[in-house]
């Protein structure tokens, strides 16, 4: 098996941007470096991938991601394995790069503290989409996921709460 550090991985999201024969230039490092402090890795820079837990293997993958500075992100559950301190870092930092960004989140409520459109699906069709203040109800709710729960605004600002019947 092959085994590479954080960095090196990180470091193939520049691919794009190189020729086959090309090195890693001096811009190329400092943006792979960027986004590796940006997702919290810095001390692990020289860690074997293998080692990792799958919270910090997440971390890596979306660094690579991010490292090919890309116009548009589509990540599939970015916030899976990591802590909640990590969900919030990486939820943030993807709100705050300025670019379009296609997430795929089971937390409804760290969604709407985040994004500006939700999109619900059940069995592979949209059923509702609009600003999460908007369109998250206790009838969206029970429709979509079979489950009671009373929505109201977060008193954190943004976004909504939800309380769930058990």
């Amino acid at each position: 098996s092959f085994d590479f550090t954080v960095r090196e991985i990180v470091s193939l999201g520049r691919s794009p941007h190189q020729s086959a024969l090309s090195k890693e230039t001096d811009h190329d490092e400092a943006i792979v470096s960027d986004v590796i402090q940006k997702v919290g890795l810095s001390r692990f820079e020289d860690r074997s991938f293998a080692t990792l837990s799958g919270g910090e293997k997440q971390r890596v993958m979306l660094a690579r991601a991010l490292a090919q500075e890309p116009e548009f992100l589509v990540l599939d559950e970015p916030t899976n394995h990591l802590d909640i301190t990590y969900q919030i870092d990486i939820l943030r930092l993807v709100r705050n790069l300025g670019i379009s960004c296609l997430a795929v989140l089971h937390d409804i409520v760290m969604a709407a503290h985040y994004v500006d459109r939700l999109y619900f699906l059940q069995e592979g069709s949209i059923v509702s989409e609009g600003a999460p203040e908007d369109i998250v109800t206790p009838e969206l709710l029970a429709d979509v996921y079979g489950v009671e729960g009373m929505v109201r605004p977060s008193t954190a600002g943004n976004g909504i709460s939800i309380d769930y019947v058990y």
